[in-house]
C-alpha cells in the first residue's frame, strides 16, 4: 500500500509537471523561439501555447516592444583634422524574432557598433563646422545608412537621435582663441573706421572754417573799402582820408593796451598830442 501510494504520487507529480512545461503563456511585447532537439520549431507569439515536454524548450525570449539602445561617447575626426565628440540614442524594433535571434549573437550590441562606425564615416566626410550644424543631415544619413543592414538580422530602425555633437576640450580652446581674434580684429577695424570718420570730419571742419574765415576777411576788406571811400569823400581828400584811419587805428592800439590786465605801466609818446592834434586839423581843414 505504501509503496503503492508513492509511486502514484510520483506519477502525478510528473504529470503535474509535464502539464507545466507543455503549457506556456507568452506575455504581450513578447514572443519566444522554440527549439526541438537543438533545431529551431517554432515561435510563440502572445497568448496560450503548447509544446511537448521535454523535447522542444524555449531558446530565446524575445522582446516585440521599441528598445531603446545606448550609443556611447566616442572620438571622430572630421575631414579638416579636428576631433568632436558624439553619441547618440537609437529606437529599434524586431520584426522577425528568428533572424534576430540566428541572423546576429547580440543585436544590440550589433547595432551601437554599427552606428558608431557609420557615425565616424558621415562625419569624417565634414569639416568642423558643417559636422557641428549639420545635426539633422547626420541623423538622416546615419537612419538611412544602418536602416539596410539591420534589416537582415529581422530588425527596424524606428529612429535615430544624435545626442551631442561638440568639439573636443582642445578644439573647444582653439575655437575661443579664434572667436576671441575675431573679436579683437573687428573692434580694431571699427576704432579704425572711426577715427578715419573723425579725422574726415576734422578735416571737413578746418575747410569749412578756413572758408568762412576768407569771406569774413573779403567782407571786412569792402566794409574798410567803403569807409575809405566815405571818409574821402567826407574830407575830400585822400590824405585826410589816411591820416584818419592811422589816427583811428592808433587809438584803437593804445586802448586795448590800456584795457590789458597785464598792463601795468603805459607809456604813450611825447608828441601824441601833436598826433592827435594834426589828425583832427586835417579832419576839419
Amino acid at each position: 500500500m505504501t509503496t503503492s501510494l508513492i509511486v502514484v504520487s510520483a506519477l502525478l507529480i510528473f504529470i503535474f509537471v509535464t502539464l507545466l512545461k507543455g503549457i506556456r503563456i507568452v506575455p504581450q511585447g513578447e514572443e519566444w523561439i522554440i527549439e526541438r532537439l537543438g533545431k529551431y520549431q517554432e515561435t510563440f507569439g502572445p497568448g496560450l501555447n503548447l509544446m511537448i515536454p521535454y523535447i522542444d524548450v524555449v531558446s530565446q525570449k524575445v522582446i516585440t516592444k521599441d528598445v531603446l539602445l545606448d550609443v556611447k561617447e566616442q572620438e571622430v575626426i572630421t575631414k579638416d583634422n579636428a576631433v568632436v565628440l558624439t553619441n547618440a540614442i537609437a529606437f529599434v524594433k524586431v520584426t522577425n524574432p528568428v533572424k534576430a535571434v540566428y541572423g546576429v549573437v547580440d543585436f544590440a550590441d550589433a547595432i551601437r557598433f554599427l552606428i558608431m562606425t557609420t557615425l565616424r564615416s558621415i562625419i569624417g566626410e565634414m569639416e568642423l563646422n558643417e559636422a557641428l550644424s549639420s545635426r539633422e543631415l547626420i541623423k538622416a544619413r546615419l537612419r538611412e545608412a544602418i536602416a539596410e543592414e539591420v534589416m537582415d538580422w529581422g530588425l527596424t530602425v524606428r529612429s535615430v537621435e544624435m545626442q551631442e555633437i561638440k568639439p573636443s576640450a582642445a578644439v573647444q580652446r582653439a575655437m575661443d582663441l579664434q572667436v576671441a581674434a575675431e573679436r579683437e580684429r573687428k573692434a580694431t577695424v571699427t576704432k579704425a573706421e572711426g577715427d578715419k570718420q573723425a579725422a574726415i570730419l576734422q578735416a571737413e571742419a578746418r575747410l569749412e572754417a578756413a572758408r568762412r574765415d576768407g569771406e569774413a576777411q573779403i567782407v571786412l576788406a569792402d566794409a574798410s573799402a567803403q569807409a575809405i571811400e566815405r571818409v574821402m569823400k567826407a574830407s575830400a581828400g585822400a590824405d585826410s582820408a589816411l591820416s584818419y584811419l592811422l589816427g583811428e587805428k592808433y587809438i584803437k592800439a593804445m586802448t586795448q593796451i590800456s584795457s590789458s590786465a597785464n598792463a601795468k605801466t603805459m607809456v604813450l609818446p611825447a608828441d601824441i598830442q601833436e598826433t592827435v592834434r594834426g589828425v583832427l586839423g586835417r579832419i576839419k581843414g
